[in-house]
């Protein structure tokens, strides 16, 4: 990366502009960087974990923002909100069929959307979240997107009471995803990695059990069965995937919310349907489901797992983050706004 300016979307009424105060760093900034997913659309400004503050608030943009206030923008930069959509009528806008990325994608004037690893940002208010008080800025923007890819999911499938849930993959999305099952109040918490050195993080963070699948070899016949909630983080298309549906207890849910790059393994579906186990996946989360996991947080007192860095040091923050350093999310901040 290099550092340059960038002309951001053609100003609306409906728009707000934030000057940035902090901006994780995803897995998805990486694929995006180097077109893992597609080609990307050069230049692009990454970073969709954004917290700030209001600078300029539109006389058009939705109500309850005012300039001075703090806000944060997740990986959803524009959604269509027309009465003939339907995934927005249903208030599911992340499922919108015109939705466009908070970077990296082209918008209906011909603009370009420009994402946090910047000092301001320019997106459209429906877009944009009110940061509840006693909610770090640091905490608050990695859960716009790593947060919510997995509260959804865990909701969706009811996680709580009574439920046992494993959380496979124990990074930026992983580590929330323990954080918040244990804030419902599930029964049984499991944390499944490769190796036996995060062992002490998961159950610092919660986790009832933890499972090294590359270090015990028996993982998978131990624990055949044992969970209502399944829900993986990884992106690694060489990941045993049959082995972390066969942990589903009969009627048990599995959602995918990591990409890879590659194809995901095939799978045995007779298996799931002996069992009458159902996979889904999902893309972040519905505005809704943002504004309540925000609260949630931030009642409950959760406390993410970050590493702040000076925005300067970006490039070596992502050179750290793909070599697996993170423990479990970098946050870059930008020193000139505080």
């Amino acid at each position: 990366m290099k550092h340059q300016s960038f002309e951001p979307k053609r100003w609306a009424e409906t728009d707000i502009d934030i000057q940035i105060s902090h901006c994780g760093v995803c897995a998805s900034d990486l694929h995006v960087m180097r077109s893992g997913w597609g080609e990307t659309l050069y230049p692009c400004c990454v970073g969709h974990e954004i917290v700030g503050r209001a600078v300029r608030v539109g006389k058009e943009a939705r109500p309850g923002i005012a300039v001075g206030d703090r806000v944060g923008v997740g990986p959803q930069g524009y959604n269509c909100h027309k009465t003939d959509c339907e995934s927005c009528s249903k208030g599911i806008e992340n499922y919108c069929p015109r939705r466009l990325g908070t970077y990296g994608e082209r918008y209906p004037d011909g603009s370009i959307s420009y994402g946090g690893f910047a000092d301001y940002c320019r997106h459209d208010s429906n877009s944009v979240f009110s940061i509840p008080d006693g909610l770090a800025s640091e905490d608050a923007a990695i859960m716009l997107c790593a947060g919510a890819t997995v509260y959804e999911p865990l909701k969706e499938l009811g996680a709580g009471p009574k439920r046992r849930v494993g959380i496979i993959g124990l990074g930026g999305l992983g580590h929330f995803g323990v954080l918040f099952a244990k804030a419902m109040g599930c029964e049984r918490v499991v944390a499944f990695s490769r190796k036996m050195d995060k062992q002490a993080d998961a159950l610092k963070l919660g986790a009832d059990e933890y499972v090294a699948t590359a270090e015990q070899k028996d993982w998978a016949e131990v624990h055949a069965s044992s969970l209502d909630i399944v829900t993986s983080t990884v992106c690694d298309a060489r990941m045993p995937f049959q082995e972390y549906l066969g942990l589903l207890r009969p009627k048990g849910r599995f959602s995918q919310v990591g990409i890879p790059e590659a194809p995901l393994p095939p799978l045995d579906t007779m298996t799931m349907v002996l069992n009458g186990t159902s996979i889904s996946f999902s893309d972040s989360a519905s505005p809704s489901n943002i504004r309540e996991m925000l609260q949630m947080a931030a009642d409950k007192k959760i406390k993410a797992w970050t590493q702040v860095r000076p925005m300067k040091e970006a490039n070596e923050v992502v050179a750290d983050m793909d070599q697996g350093k993170a423990r479990f999310r970098y946050v870059l901040a930008n020193e000139q706004a505080f």
